[in-house]
């Protein structure tokens, strides 16, 4: 048997996805089919009119959505390549929290996490998990 180590800058957000932040989920205790979205949809993507043409927009996808309970979100995780910093999904992710009111988001690019807990009160709003 071959052990080959993979080189996660060649990776791409996807694999990233599937291949260390999606266990890392189930690690955690997350039930993967009743808690937990991957790439969930929530906009349409913004409209734009220029006199008679219209466009629209880039359509707004969280990497994953965490649920409590049904129907009850509770973070947001937006995940990156391995080229990018552990945090480099922060502020995206914020504006998706913000979007959608949920409390808590999580950046990762497979390395390790970022969580920001909108709810905490004082200097433990971000956390690093590396």
């Amino acid at each position: 048997m071959s052990t080959t180590t993979v080189n996660k800058k060649s990776l791409s957000e996807r694999d990233v996805c599937s291949k260390y932040i999606t266990p890392a989920i189930v690690k955690a205790g997350w039930d993967i089919d009743t808690q937990v979205l991957e790439e969930k949809s929530f906009t349409d993507g913004k409209i734009f009119v220029r006199g008679k043409l219209t466009a629209r927009g880039k359509v707004k996808r969280a990497d994953y959505i965490l649920y409590y309970k049904p129907n009850i979100p509770i973070a947001i995780i937006e995940a990156k390549d391995n080229n990018h910093t552990v945090g480099a999904g922060l502020q995206q992710a914020l504006e998706y929290a913000r979007i959608l009111d949920i409390p808590c988001v999580f950046s990762s690019n497979g390395d390790g996490f970022v969580f920001h807990n909108s709810t905490a009160k004082g200097t433990n709003i971000e956390t690093n998990w590396l």
